[in-house]
């Protein structure tokens, strides 16, 4: 770093990523900015500038090796920043740039014999929220919120025919007698819908009676309109909840839809499609829909394995517009997945035994390439366009456009 970017830094005052400290702070109030840094996104402590800007310049002996030993003994797992002194950045003064990337566990202060959480907001250090908390330990993939017990719900709150069917139809597997709870027990403990604590969420999202019950956000807000904007006078508007999974004949057919199912029954009956006959009057032309029903299929079961759960207060929602149809889900892409990476088929996921469960009923393809083999591909092949993605906030969206027919 120059003196005069240094200086430009300093000129902009401290931010999220950027903190004034003197030197002569104490070994664990710098562990702890440089904990809060890495993680958010990473950032710099400036060591020998003062609150409001002004350069104290260093005036400790063996700083480096000071903060080295600070971001070994004080910080777990232990930083290794980036340091830097840069001289004379005013007659005399030398101030020291101690930078660290964003972490790719949840770093924690180690002090007093305990373990302290600190996160970055604004241009403050402060201790998280257990649901701040929470949502850090997601975003770093070191916690699944889908395996949290939910305390309050017990067996009668699942769905054992939707269990048995899965396990009978799905997995092709024995189980127990409808009466043998222990059984049950056992079962749903080894393939994670039970831990320690009670039922997980993800049993009950997929398996729940009423998956609404404990939590509220688990449902699909749907909108048709008739123009290309949100409007109070929808042609429809409906909420679906119930769990995931349908509940299937013995010959695979859906017998009561789960989520996918209803969702996908209400894009059927609000977008337009086109038949008439083939020229002479003898034979109908097959039926064409404005959207490829596996490029909605796909956009909707994306929206309900991936997003984030521990958001709440906030439905799924798809809304279908005159020119275009949009799935809005609540949460960012998990661990550092982009729009421009799904494209590729780069593949991660925020909830893997839901996914691993919705795969099992063939709603998704073992190669993880949905996106670009399904919503892209089909899209394309539909009416030639390219289907959009983007995060707005704490919000994923897929676009589809409505285009013309190929």
């Amino acid at each position: 770093m120059t003196r005069a970017e240094l200086l430009e830094i300093i000129r902009n005052g401290e931010n999220s990523g950027v903190e004034f400290k003197r030197d002569t702070i104490e070994g664990h109030v710098l562990a702890r900015e440089l904990v809060a840094l890495a993680n958010l996104e990473g950032g710099t402590v400036l060591l020998g500038v003062e609150d409001d800007g002004s350069i104290s310049g260093i005036t400790q002996p063996k700083l480096e090796e000071w903060v080295m030993s600070i971001c070994r003994d004080k910080i777990r797992p232990g930083l290794i920043p980036f340091y830097e002194r840069i001289k004379d950045v005013e007659l005399g003064k030398d101030v020291t740039v101690i930078q660290v990337s964003r972490g790719y566990t949840v770093h924690t202060l180690w002090h007093h014999n305990k373990n302290a959480y600190f996160i970055r907001v604004g241009s403050q250090t402060r201790e998280p929220t257990p649901q701040e908390l929470e949502r850090l330990f997601q975003q770093r993939g070191d916690l699944r919120l889908e395996l949290r017990p939910i305390s309050a719900a017990t067996m009668a709150d699942l769905d054992m025919r939707r269990l048995r069917n899965y396990f009978t139809y799905i997995r092709n597997q024995e189980v127990p007698d409808e009466h043998d709870e222990q059984g049950w027990k056992n079962l749903l403990f080894n393939t994670e819908m039970i831990v320690e604590g009670g039922i997980t969420i993800a049993a009950i999202l997929l398996f729940g009676r009423t998956p609404h019950r404990f939590l509220p956000q688990a449902g699909i807000d749907a909108f048709a309109f008739s123009g290309k904007e949100k409007d109070y006078t929808a042609r429809e508007r409906a909420y679906f909840s119930g769990p995931m999974t349908p509940l299937l004949t013995s010959v695979g057919e859906p017998f009561e839809p789960g989520l996918l199912e209803q969702t996908f029954a209400f894009v059927q009956r609000n977008i337009g499609v086109t038949g008439g006959l083939e020229p002479g009057g003898l034979r109908r032309l097959q039926e064409r829909f404005d959207y490829p029903g596996e490029a909605v299929r796909e956009a909707i079961i994306n929206a309900l394995i991936h997003r984030d759960y521990l958001l709440s207060g906030t439905n799924i929602e798809l809304s279908i517009y005159e020119d275009r149809m949009e799935i809005i889900s609540p949460g960012r892409l998990p661990n550092g997945i982009t729009p421009t990476r799904m494209l590729t088929g780069c593949r991660a996921t925020r909830n893997q035994l839901i996914k691993d469960v919705m795969r099992d009923y063939r709603y998704l393809e073992h190669s993880g390439m949905g996106v670009p083999r399904k919503i892209v591909k089909y899209m394309k092949e539909h009416n030639g366009t390219d289907p959009e993605f983007s995060e707005e906030g704490e919000f994923f969206t897929v676009r589809l456009l409505k285009g013309k027919p190929q």
